[in-house]
């Protein structure tokens, strides 16, 4: 069973500006000839990579609710102008909305298990994915979602 990461979006109000965000990066990327790839730089490498590597997810909190998840491909090491070695977590660019799920906000990223996780949304719940945000935020607030 693969372990997941969970990590706040800072900055991200949607799920849609997270993906606009996202292709504008790799569009600039394309257009200056590097590899288009969506990374997220951390101070950390992960622990516990191999279980996260193995169908592990990163979902993010946007808004004090995990809105969606995506799929890592895998961790890299990389030492930055200040001699302090980071890591990128490199993403799948594929966003799976999920089941909206509060959380409170923390620093960094945590583990998330899979019994934690919150499921995706499947092609029966688009009604729920096409309600505004603010009306989502509040129905998953009450627990009603």
């Amino acid at each position: 069973m693969a372990l997941h990461m969970i990590k706040l979006c800072v900055g991200v109000e949607t799920v849609e500006d997270l993906e606009a965000w996202v292709a504008e990066r790799l569009d600039a990327a394309r257009a200056a000839g590097e590899p288009a790839e969506q990374v997220h730089r951390t101070r950390v490498t992960p622990r516990r990579a191999a279980e996260i590597l193995d169908g592990g997810s990163l979902y993010w909190v946007i808004k004090g609710q995990v809105q969606l998840r995506q799929p890592i491909l895998r961790f890299d090491a990389v030492t930055g102008a200040d001699g302090i070695e980071r890591c990128l977590i490199v993403l799948a660019p594929q966003f799976i909305r999920t089941r909206w799920q509060p959380r409170r906000a923390f620093q960094g990223w945590r583990y998330l298990t899979p019994d934690d996780a919150p499921d995706d949304l499947s092609a029966g719940d688009d009604s729920i994915a096409a309600l505004p945000p603010e009306l989502r935020r509040e129905l998953a607030a009450l627990g009603l979602l």
